[in-house]
């Protein structure tokens, strides 16, 4: 079992895949957060533990089932001589999860800023139970993708495990911290729902066999934050000088 642990592309394979799992759970965090802000002040730490608790849950549930997970690439029905598979299934219907939560939550703050102009106060709504159900469903998606992602890149279910832990704990230490950031800036939070419309549009076209390269999609992602970094720079110094 312990064997892994004198093979040098063990921990390589551990290294890579515990730095993808932390970038692909960034999506998760972003969108836990948005999900988390509209309940009250006091509770968002508490459904924060516990989403990321349920997402390391699911993840090593997953992995604990790698034979039924490998099953899921196989086609289930045909549609316009187009092959659907499980995996399939679940990335276009949380692409498309993904996609109405996202443009829901923009309208939400489009129509909370006309109505009270403060944009930077979200409007709290939703029940504690209502939140942690979405939170639980996003987080069987982000899990699929994930573990997929994993069982690619490590062979040894070990490894797998190290790698999820690490990175869920990550999430946990830092989730607090970007939640807080992306509540203070009203405009991170829109361009962090358009990120979600991306990564929606992303998982449905994978599921039709459409691949679009991660890489594409995170270096729009981080050039796109590196744009608002700098505007929220400018913002600050003219606020430093003007008083």
């Amino acid at each position: 079992m312990l064997e892994w642990i004198t093979m040098p592309e063990a921990w390589i394979a551990l290294a890579t895949l515990t730095a993808l799992e932390i970038v692909l759970g960034i999506d998760n965090i972003i969108f836990l957060s948005i999900l988390v802000d509209r309940l009250p002040e006091k509770q968002r730490p508490k459904a924060r533990l516990i989403g990321l608790s349920l997402a390391m849950v699911m993840r090593l549930g997953l992995l604990a089932s790698l034979a039924w997970l490998t099953k899921l690439t196989a086609d289930l029905f045909m549609v316009l001589g187009q092959g659907i598979s499980g995996r399939d299934l679940v990335l276009i219907l949380g692409g498309l999860f993904l996609l109405v939560k996202s443009v829901l939550e923009i309208h939400h703050s489009i129509e909370d800023a006309g109505e009270t102009h403060e944009l930077a106060k979200p409007k709290v709504g939703g029940s504690f139970m209502g939140i942690l159900i979405q939170i639980a469903i996003l987080d069987m998606v982000f899990s699929l993708d994930s573990v997929i992602t994993a069982v690619g890149m490590a062979d040894h279910i070990e490894v797998m495990v190290i790698a999820v832990v690490i990175a869920v704990g990550f999430m946990m230490v830092f989730a607090n911290a970007i939640g807080r950031f992306i509540t203070e800036h009203p405009t991170l939070k829109m361009l962090a729902l358009s990120f979600l419309v991306l990564v929606g549009t992303a998982l449905i076209a994978d599921g039709l066999e459409f691949h679009i390269p991660k890489g594409y999609i995170y270096f729009a992602m981080a050039f796109s934050f590196g744009v608002e970094m700098l505007n929220l720079r400018i913002r600050a110094n003219r606020k430093k000088a003007a008083g």
